[in-house]
Order: structure tokens, then C-alpha cells, then sequence
């Protein structure tokens, strides 16, 4: 049958073509197309894909999808089904290596790819990672624990809470170091809020995640995790810290604090950014760097203190022009004892919601000013705009970033409805989360096209 008249009958169809070419899921085949040839592994379709495309998993590891009536002819190579369990082992104990003890949550970073649905669940236990990372076991002797296995988007009060109890009965224990593997896109929230949790910890407590799913090639999962491990086990900074690549190479991984790190890119995998201040340290396979001093140092008790205070009842306003009043009409309507604003420029609403941030005041709801440019401090003294603002009880919040604000006021509304005892706690620096000054070499943005930063780019991007 030639390809013209079996693409009538099939309409393009890939079960269709598949049978035509007795090429059934999981065979090792080369595809021939109008495009070109493809050699792979036939993969399972996804609930959600189209029948009219063939998926291959490459010899590279990426996968490809071939439309069904490209498909010219089939050469079966043999079969080879998937299978990405990968077994559980038994970690290598060595009495003059430190103790690490990795809490698993969830995220990309425990993860692979579900071939029924074609998205990626959280799959692989803490056990799993060692067994796929056995360079671990050259830097300290590591203890796993599962905590939760849920995306870092479900991450809320009951897994911050049960995460900060864990973390203090394993320093309770002695453990020289502790990390948390956690989905990226909520990361910065849960490792502000554990600095607030978690005071005074003697170790450090290193969150680590990976942008790419650990069955990628590119997966930055292994190297992240090398990285953490390393920091855990070896470093002097005994604080709450996120460990992700620095650039978007593999030459080395970053330590933001807790307080000022947050997810400023989609997909790269240099996506942690400190915000208002520069990084603590890096951190390579081989060595750590601080790149300020100023840290909470390791020391040898087994001190902390643990606060696991919650008010589940806040909320960010994100200001945009035009806004009415009913958004903040509705959070007092429903019992909200909190609010964060991520204002315009040096913190502004519309005059529009005067009335309501007035009722909010008088409902005795403790509402915080921060600035939705993520990069500078709330000026509420400038202009009219600001000044009115706190007759009506907004208070500025320095250089809070929003998500920050968000969990500190819920940290501290937790523990008080004294309004002027949470302002206290807010407005007192507690892990770095308020910084007296931003540092003159943080601020820095390469706008391409312009011809200095081309000049500059092209010195260094070979």
C-alpha cells in the first residue's frame, strides 16, 4: 500500500500507523519521515495528547513527537520498555564523615516523568535519590526521611509546621546538617517561613530543588543535590539557605538566604535570584566561597528554637491601576487578619481604596506596605499618596519582599493579635529579611541590544 493510500484509510491516526508497521509501545525502532529519521523508544501516549502524533523517547533522552501521516516507513531495532523505578540502597556508613539528614517533600527534584499523563509526579523517594546520586556517600553519611510527597504549590501551614518540628527533633538528635529537597516554584516561601520557624539552629539547613526532572539530561537535580549535601555536611553558615545553580551552567551552585531568594525565571535553571542583597556563598564539588561574612556560624550544641506560629488568615494584594475596593472589602468581609500590599513605586495604591484600608483599620486588621519592584524600600514619607496611607494604618514594611511579608505576618499574627506587638515583630530584623542598606553591587540588569553589555557579553559567552 503506498503511504498516499494508507494515510486515507488511517487519516493519519498514529495507533493505526503504529499496527501498519507492527510497531507496538516500547519498541526500539527507527522512524523514517518526510522530515528526516528518528531512532527511539515508542513511548506510551498521555491521557491528554492527540492521536495524531507519535512520541519517541531519543537516544539523547529528549523526547520528540513525529506527526502520525509524515511517517514513511519503520525499521524495528528490538524493544526496550521503560522502566524508571530506580531500586533503594542502603547508604554506605563511614564513622569519620558528618551526618546529613535530608528531609524529601516533593518537587521536581524527587520526581519523573508519569508516561500515562505526561506530567511529571513526585515519584522518587529520598531513598531513590542517593541510589541515582552515589557521589553522596563521598561527603557525609545521609539519613532520608520522607516528609511529604506533594508539588510545592500544596505546600502550606501543615507541611511548614511539620517541617520545622522535623528539623528540630533531628538537631535535637545531633545532626551535623539538614536538607530539604522541595518543588521550586513556592521554594522562597517555605525558606522564609522556616527562618522565622527556626531560630538559632546550630547546623545549616539547606532547601534544594532542580528545574528539569531528574530523567532529563539536563536535569540539574544530581548537581543540586552534590551541592546541598556538600553545604550540609561541611559548611560554617548555620542558616536557613536555598542551594540552586548559579549560572545556567554547571560550574557552580549558589547559597541564597532564606529571606532574600526568589524564583525569577519560568524554566532556567539559574532561576534563584537574591533579591536586595548578594548570595551568601557559592558552593562547587570541590570547595565553598563565602561571598560575605556576615553569617550565623556552625557551632557544636544541639540549641534551637522552634515557633511554629501560623495565622492562615492573610493575603497579598497585588496593586494595579484601576483597582476597586471590594478586593479588600472582601478580605475584611471574610474574617482576613492580615494583608500585604506589593504597592506601586515606593509603595501606592489608588485613592479608590482609602475608604477600605480605613475599615480595615478600624477592623483591626494589621495591613504592611511592601514594594511590587521587589528591589528597593517602601518610602511612604515622599509623597501625599504614602503619608495618608498610614494615618490609614498601612504600615511600610523597608525591603520586605511581598511573599516574605506574607509569611512573617502570618509568623506573627500567629503568635499575637496585639497589633502593636505584631508590628514590633515585623519591623525587628529576625534572618536578614530587612537589610539597612541594599549593596551597590547587587542591582544589576543586562538589558540586551545595547552596545556596552553586548561588548561586555561577548567577553565572557564564548
Amino acid at each position: 500500500m503506498s503511504t498516499e493510500n494508507l494515510y486515507k484509510g488511517y487519516k493519519g491516526r498514529a495507533l493505526e500507523v503504529l499496527k501498519h508497521f507492527g510497531a507496538p509501545v516500547w519498541s526500539d525502532a527507527k522512524f523514517i519521515t518526510t522530515k528526516g529519521e528518528f531512532t527511539g523508544i515508542v513511548l506510551p501516549r498521555s491521557e491528554t495528547a492527540d492521536p495524531l502524533h507519535i512520541v519517541l523517547k531519543l537516544r539523547s533522552g529528549y523526547n520528540v513527537g513525529i506527526a502520525a501521516d509524515s511517517i514513511t516507513g519503520v525499521e524495528i531495532l528490538g524493544r526496550k520498555e521503560a522502566h524508571y523505578k530506580i531500586p533503594e540502597k542502603d547508604f554506605p556508613y563511614d564513622p569519620k564523615k558528618p551526618r546529613v539528614k535530608l528531609f524529601g517533600t516533593g518537587g521536581t527534584i524527587a520526581s519523573r516523568l508519569d508516561y500515562r499523563t505526561g506530567a511529571v509526579i513526585p515519584a522518587f523517594s529520598p531513598g531513590e535519590l542517593y541510589g541515582s546520586v552515589p557521589e553522596l556517600a563521598d561527603i557525609c553519611n545521609l539519613e532520608t526521611e520522607k516528609l511529604f510527597g506533594v508539588f510545592s504549590e500544596n505546600m502550606g501551614p501543615e507541611q511548614y509546621i511539620g517541617t520545622a518540628k522535623a528539623i528540630g527533633r533531628e538537631i535535637e538528635k545531633g545532626v551535623q546538617g539538614i536538607v530539604i529537597g522541595h518543588g521550586t516554584d513556592t521554594m522562597h516561601h517555605t525558606a522564609a517561613i522556616l527562618s522565622f520557624m527556626v531560630q538559632n539552629s546550630p547546623v545549616p539547613i539547606v532547601m534544594v530543588g532542580s528545574q528539569r526532572s531528574s530523567d532529563r539530561p539536563s536535569s540539574d537535580a544530581a548537581l543540586n543535590l552534590m551541592h546541598s549535601v556538600k553545604t550540609a555536611a561541611e559548611s560554617d553558615i548555620a542558616e536557613v539557605m536555598v542551594c540552586m545553580f548559579g549560572p545556567t551552567s554547571d560550574i557552580y551552585g549558589l547559597l541564597h538566604r532564606g529571606t532574600r531568594v526568589r524564583k525569577m525565571h519560568s524554566s532556567y535553571r539559574s532561576t534563584f535570584r537574591t533579591i536586595g542583597d548578594i548570595p551568601i556563598a557559592m558552593v562547587s564539588r570541590e570547595k565553598i566561597t563565602p561571598l560575605r561574612h556576615d553569617y550565623k556560624r556552625r557551632r557544636n550544641d544541639k540549641n534551637v528554637v522552634i515557633n511554629t506560629a501560623f495565622e492562615e488568615k492573610i493575603s497579598i494584594v497585588y496593586y494595579y491601576p484601576n483597582m476597586r475596593p471590594d478586593i479588600i472589602d472582601s478580605l475584611i468581609d471574610n474574617g482576613y487578619r492580615g494583608i500585604i500590599i506589593a504597592g506601586t513605586g515606593l509603595g501606592h495604591v489608588n485613592k479608590p481604596l482609602y475608604p477600605s484600608l480605613k475599615r480595615a483599620q478600624e477592623n483591626k486588621i494589621a495591613v504592611y506596605m511592601t514594594v511590587q519592584t521587589l528591589w528597593g524600600y517602601v518610602q511612604m514619607y515622599v509623597y501625599d499618596t504614602g503619608r495618608d496611607m498610614m494615618e490609614l494604618g498601612v504600615v511600610p514594611a523597608a525591603n520586605m519582599l511581598p511573599e516574605v511579608a506574607y509569611v512573617k505576618l502570618a509568623w506573627a499574627l500567629g503568635q499575637t493579635a496585639d497589633l502593636d506587638e505584631v508590628k514590633r515583630i515585623m519591623l525587628t530584623p529576625i534572618a536578614g529579611e530587612i537589610t539597612d542598606r541594599e549593596p551597590s553591587n547587587g542591582y544589576l540588569i543586562l538589558q540586551g541590544g545595547i552596545p556596552e553589555v553586548e561588548e561586555f557579553i561577548s567577553t565572557i559567552k564564548k
